[in-house]
């Protein structure tokens, strides 16, 4: 069941008037996947395109920033970092209830799996070499050339978001998880010294969030940019690891345990070493705390969706209330990262 039902009506008399060659009547079909901005594929005798809305009712203060999403979307059109084509963004909560914008909708295959079983194993590599590609090339997208030289805050990525995020769980927090309290009381004491790289993070970079061609070798478009902003590259790239180790399956949706050798995937560590020769660079330091912060993050992110389910403003309570009993997973795992270096 939608708990924010569209009003295809509204939508079409608002997009005829906005978009043009849009023309109504519109159907709309709810994507059950993601936890946060309902999206929707709208159908129209002309072509298909994506509508995404922020939830309505009360939210936590910068959360489900759909103008930001739009934004930067809009600025990546014609780099190297695939993107859907933007249509208009409607910012007027009286249209639907709450602010949407709407895009292309891609033809692109999506594998929520990154065991890429649907691939044949000479075919996995390639897709994630080029998801490798897509990531370093997110980090070196000229900001002052796309207009995102002000997208966020400049100064210490992760100062800024240990305090965001630990705000965030704080005013979604249901029960106490000493491991969570501990993990923040560590990333607050082992801060990295503030390096100077600044660039454009994707801020949720997983496989699922790409799309194909349909034969799996080419990213047709990157999606959910909800969380980017300016910050520092390592981030999304212990976001990726840190996805891979989890439990393989639809829950944990990552390699642990999987041979992957023997399925032609590459190590954790042929991941970034391709990474690095793809910026230029000749390692990296430290990278225990960028993967505990990586676990953190994802904790604070799961409990605020937790939260949403339990107030009735999730995308998809049921999904929501399971993602949410993950959060003492997550934070036992970041722990384990810090005490591994």
């Amino acid at each position: 069941m939608d708990l924010h039902p569209l009003d295809t009506d509204a939508v079409s008399r608002w997009a005829t008037a906005h978009i043009p060659g849009f023309s109504g009547p519109v159907t709309a079909t709810k994507f059950e996947t993601g936890q946060s901005n309902p999206t929707y594929r709208l159908s129209t005798p002309g072509r298909d395109y994506v509508l995404r809305r922020k939830p309505p009712g009360v939210l936590l203060k910068s959360a489900h920033a759909v103008d930001r999403e739009f934004r930067v979307q809009s600025a990546l059109s014609g780099t190297d970092v695939p993107v859907a084509k933007m249509h208009a963004l409607c910012e007027d909560e009286d249209v639907i209830g709450s602010a949407f914008y709407i895009m292309d909708f891609v033809r692109g295959r999506n594998f929520d799996d990154p065991r890429l079983p649907e691939l044949m194993r000479a075919e996995r590599p390639v897709a994630l070499g080029e998801m490798n590609r897509v990531l370093a090339a997110i980090h070196d997208v000229d900001l002052d050339a796309t207009g995102l030289a002000d997208f966020g805050p400049r100064g210490n990525y992760y100062r800024r978001q240990i305090d965001r995020w630990t705000k965030q769980y704080r005013a979604s927090e249901t029960e106490t998880i000493a491991d969570m309290d501990a993990l923040i009381t560590w990333l607050d004491a082992n801060l990295p010294e503030d390096d100077g790289q600044v660039c454009l993070v994707h801020g949720d970079y997983r496989i699922d969030n790409m799309l194909f061609s349909h034969d799996g070798s080419a990213c047709l478009a990157v999606l959910d940019w909800e969380l980017s902003t300016l910050g520092h590259p390592y981030a999304d790239l212990a976001a990726v690891l840190m996805q891979w180790s989890r439990a393989p399956g639809p829950t944990g949706r990552g390699l642990a345990g999987v041979d992957r050798g023997a399925q032609g995937l590459p190590s954790d560590q042929a991941f970034i070493d391709a990474y690095c020769v793809r910026r230029g660079l000749t390692g990296i330091d430290r990278f225990g705390f960028y993967l505990a912060f990586a676990f953190f993050r994802m904790a604070a992110i799961l409990q605020g969706v937790k939260r949403r389910a339990l107030d009735g403003n999730a995308s998809n309570p049921q999904r929501g209330l399971e993602l949410g009993a993950l959060v003492p997973e997550f934070a036992r795992d970041g722990l384990q990262a810090a005490r591994d270096g």
